[in-house]
């Protein structure tokens, strides 16, 4: 079977779908592939067909999770033109994907980090796309007078989803929601636009 129809296929598709729930109720480490197997009704045998182990399993439901957060991203900015706006809306859309789905934040939030196979060894160009729209939004600014030529955007993209990621982490992690999801987006979005404005842009 080709790679593009294993992972077009029904069982491709339930081995995912359960790999997210075991991963969110047991841990990655915790987990095993014959759990992920029983969740999805199949044999233990049948991952094999699709994955190479359990670590292939994480990284395949990341790329395609990031490819539905580039397109959900991408229309969440069409229509924008003023740069300060667009990352306010960049910050609002990529916080707001934590309300989709619990589990599956979880995961990428936490259970991802714990793949020593997916930090070391995995380069997701998807993931270097979905930074570059930070970057490129910056460039935008700088280019309308908005935004202070001095800032380098590959710093810059990097710090923003920094914080926008660790308010992610919090937000999954903490019992307690001491913020709500648009305030986070607005504070965190406030921070960097004030700081990268130029003195022409904040009279």
């Amino acid at each position: 079977m080709k790679a593009d129809s294993k992972k077009n296929s029904d069982k491709h598709r339930r081995i995912i779908q359960a790999a997210v729930k075991v991963f969110a109720k047991n841990g990655f480490f915790n987990s095993k592939v014959s759990e992920i197997a029983r969740a999805a009704n199949v044999a233990d045998g049948t991952i094999y067909l699709y994955f190479q182990n359990k670590d292939d399993i994480l990284i395949c439901l990341f790329e395609e999770e990031m490819s539905k957060v580039l397109d959900k991203m991408r229309h969440a900015l069409e229509g924008i033109t003023d740069p300060a706006r667009k990352l306010e809306r960049f910050a609002q859309a990529h916080l707001s994907l934590l309300d989709e789905s619990q589990e599956l934040a979880e995961i990428i939030q936490v259970e991802i980090r714990q793949s020593s196979k997916f930090m070391k060894e995995y380069s997701n160009q998807q993931f270097h796309e979905y930074l570059n729209i930070i970057s490129t939004i910056i460039k935008e600014g700088q280019a309308q007078g908005v935004f202070r030529p001095d800032i380098m955007p590959g710093v810059a993209k990097r710090a923003f989803f920094g914080a926008l990621d660790e308010m992610s982490r919090y937000w999954v992690l903490s019992s307690v929601k001491k913020y709500s999801i648009t305030m986070a987006a607005k504070q965190i979005s406030d921070f960097f636009i004030k700081g990268m404005l130029t003195h022409n842009s904040e009279d």
